[in-house]
């Protein structure tokens, strides 16, 4: 398992962790999402033993992966910039990682050169983005780690391509209990495959949850009210996350389970409502609002 505990970073001044206390349970997708400068990539190289906390702890299995070579080795980081000497290909820095890592899969590895476009005798400085990050995968797959921490993962990778990733990734998981932390910006990716997310901001975590729970205790509200209702009245039953009004019509997010609130929303008689599904963005917007988040300024 994965803990952290009032873990903070600086870099000089600047604080890019603040006292983040989380979990992440062993062969699980866990998901960082934020804005740019949130602390995502710096999480990452914490646990991946690259940066040493300031403050606080992150253990792997009850251990700090700092200067700790045994607890390394259970773990692969792909950066957002995966680096390799320009003139090695694929197939060279594979002969490199195999005496490096002691799981390193031959066989899985030329299995995985065959799934992925990318030509694996081409030298990598003349590969384009989208094949250095295929790169990067095939090499961090074939490692075969206990804990494999991704940095942006699908950027830059085709529809097709990303389909695959997760499908390996899904796989490594079922089969291995391999546990995946994947830390981006893009919501919409990360809404199908995550077991649990972690929104970051200015360091801290706003909000984690597992990813069933967000979908079960947020419900967006439509409702025509003829007789009239406001906020106020409506609060005294319902915990409101956000509210819109224009004339009888009232649009609002509320925090409970769908048959809850409507039956809180039927005590005002409306004559007509509906509880409509939110977007894990919309779940974001709404949690992020209501903790006082400017979200222009948050989440693009």
């Amino acid at each position: 398992m994965i803990a952290c505990k009032q873990l903070t970073k600086r870099f000089g001044e600047k604080e890019a962790l603040a006292r983040v206390d989380l979990q992440v349970q062993p062969g699980s997708v866990f998901g960082l999402v934020g804005s740019n400068g949130a602390g995502k990539s710096t999480l990452l190289r914490v646990l991946a033993g690259i940066y040493r906390p300031e403050e606080g702890e992150a253990l792997l299995d009850g251990q700090s992966p700092w200067e700790n070579p045994g607890r390394k080795a259970r773990v692969r980081l792909l950066a957002d910039e995966f680096y390799a000497p320009g003139q090695d290909s694929l197939r060279r820095m594979g002969k490199t990682f195999s005496r490096f890592y002691p799981s390193w899969d031959q066989a899985y590895f030329q299995r995985l050169c065959q799934m992925f476009p990318v030509d694996a005798g081409t030298r990598y400085s003349a590969l384009s983005k989208g094949n250095r990050r295929q790169a990067g995968l095939i090499l961090s797959l074939a490692s075969r780690p206990d804990i494999l921490l991704l940095d942006e993962v699908f950027d830059g990778l085709d529809p097709v391509v990303r389909k695959l990733v997760k499908k390996l990734l899904a796989e490594e998981v079922a089969e291995r209990s391999m546990t995946v932390v994947l830390a981006s910006h893009n919501l919409r990716e990360m809404e199908d495959f995550c077991d649990t997310l972690a929104l970051l901001h200015k360091g801290g975590v706003v909000l984690e949850r597992e990813l069933d729970e967000l979908s079960l205790y947020l419900q967006r509200v439509q409702a025509v009210f003829p007789q009239g209702v406001d906020r106020a009245a409506l609060a005294q039953k319902l915990c409101i996350a956000s509210w819109e009004k224009s004339g009888s019509l009232a649009t609002f997010v509320a925090r409970g389970n769908r048959e809850e609130v409507l039956a809180a929303v039927d005590s005002f008689s409306p004559s007509f409502r509906e509880a409509l599904p939110l977007s894990l963005e919309e779940v974001f917007i709404s949690e992020m609002e209501a903790s006082g988040y400017d979200m222009e300024n948050i989440l693009g």
